[in-house]
């Protein structure tokens, strides 16, 4: 007699932790004593855990004085960008991309690009991060890369209009054939630059392919307010409004930073009708000294989505979306003089379910329910930093860092357990990333994959 699925084992029960959960209107809770029940990838429920005392799986995680969330997603980053991290520090933005950063990558290789991503991955899934939205050049080596380590990501063929046509098209090719990728674990864009590299003919050809291919964009806009004030002053027009006019807001569209997002920029995202998200890295905003940030709050009035996201590690010098979701938070009350925004519930709601839906994936990811993929992370809060905990969500994002993740699981796989990474061999990867920063690092040739000038 085959067994009933109740009686069949589980894939993985994790069982004794707290459980962040979310009600119907979205408010964050937290149920202790509790267990996830896992198969096939997929939460099968959440009880307690005398429910699953005697249930049998193939795997058990007793986790007392551990907290399961969904699993972090990092919003925007150039995950082989850590190959470049500390190369360029103190600089304005436009010398940080002319004088060191672009001829740093015209030297880029395939086998640098997936070394990096190894790295990057290394980190993120020892952070807590279980899927990132990646926008860069050779992304086959990235893909090849989540395939093997068992994260799960959105990714992008980054292009300029100087490449002229290919550009493009090699942007569409990428985003066709790694579609559903990895077991379902890799879902892909379309990813201009931005509208000071990519022109106009180019965006509305993008907007066009993205209509034909039901493929969402991904790229810069109004990364900060120079941007803004340049396209204003040359065109007539913001950064979002050419977005605009050139259709982009027709579509599934993910906008990276936005910290030079006007008051007149508000309805036209409002109106917009495409699914419109903004991935917020504040690090790098305080880094580059910017003087704005990401309009959190006014989007959050919107109704816009704002995910979290560290940027590239040659800016950002982290892939800590920890850091992200507690800089978030400081820098809201900073910048509109209230306490009260954002809130540490607030903030894990972007971490959590704003997050998901920033990447296109809120109807899998996000939350710990039924049905959800497995995408879960186990934080331990038995350390002194973390005791004692009278506000659990305030000791989530103000008190833990991401050294506290202790186990990291994609589609119902263990990836990391005990901090110990199982699927990448870190040291072997720093090895053959060192012998190659010497050719990788050389900028005597003066090169440059594009200049930057903001229009």
């Amino acid at each position: 007699m085959t067994p009933s699925p109740a009686e069949a084992p589980a894939d993985l029960v994790i069982t004794g932790c707290t459980v962040l959960v979310h009600d119907a209107q979205e408010r964050i809770g937290f149920e202790e004593n509790a267990a996830i029940v896992v198969r096939g990838g997929v939460v099968e429920s959440v009880t307690t855990a005398d429910a699953v005392r005697d249930r049998p799986a193939v795997q058990r995680l007793d986790a007392p004085g551990q907290v399961a969330l969904p699993g972090l997603v990092n919003c925007h980053t150039h995950a082989p960008m850590v190959a470049l991290r500390g190369v360029a520090e103190d600089l304005p933005t436009e010398e940080w991309f002319n004088d060191v950063v672009w001829p740093v990558e015209s030297n880029l290789t395939e086998r640098d690009v997936a070394l990096g991503a190894w790295l990057a991955c290394a980190e993120m899934i020892r952070g807590g991060v279980t899927c990132f939205a990646d926008h860069y050049f050779s992304m086959d080596a990235v893909a090849g890369v989540v395939a093997e380590c068992g994260m799960r990501a959105h990714l992008g063929e980054a292009f300029f209009s100087s490449q002229g046509d290919r550009g493009r098209e090699k942007s569409v090719e990428f985003a066709v054939r790694h579609r559903g990728g990895a077991d379902g674990r890799i879902t892909t864009a379309l990813a201009p630059h931005a509208p000071y590299t990519v022109d106009d003919a180019d965006l509305a050809a993008t907007a066009d392919l993205a209509r034909e291919h039901g493929l969402p964009v991904h790229l810069h806009a109004s990364e900060n307010r120079d941007q803004a004030d340049a396209c204003l002053a040359r065109h007539g027009v913001t950064p979002i409004e050419v977005l605009q006019r050139t259709g982009l807001l027709d579509v599934d569209v993910l906008i990276a930073h936005g910290t030079g997002i006007l008051d007149r920029d508000l309805p036209v995202l409002g109106n917009a009708s495409g699914r419109t998200a903004v991935a917020t890295a504040p690090r790098g905003y305080l880094k580059f000294a910017w003087p704005t940030t990401t309009p959190v709050r006014a989007l959050h009035d919107l109704g816009i989505p704002v995910g979290l996201a560290t940027d590239g590690a040659a800016s950002n010098n982290s892939l800590d979306v920890w850091e992200s979701m507690a800089l978030t938070a400081l820098v809201q009350k900073s910048t509109t003089g209230d306490p009260r925004w954002l809130t540490s519930r607030q903030a894990l709601h972007h971490a959590t379910l704003q997050s998901a839906r920033a990447v296109g994936l809120g109807d899998s990811l996000g939350s710990i329910a039924p049905g959800r993929r497995a995408d879960i992370i186990l934080v331990d809060l038995t350390g002194p930093h973390t005791q004692p905990v009278h506000d659990l969500a305030a000791t989530l994002v103000h008190s833990a860092r991401s050294s506290d993740v202790r186990t990291t699981i994609v589609d119902g796989r263990i990836l990391m357990r005990d901090r110990r990474l199982l699927t990448i061999d870190v040291a072997a990867v720093v090895g053959e990333l060192g012998e190659r920063l010497p050719a990788l690092l050389d900028r005597s040739h003066g090169k440059r994959i594009q200049e930057y000038d903001t229009w």
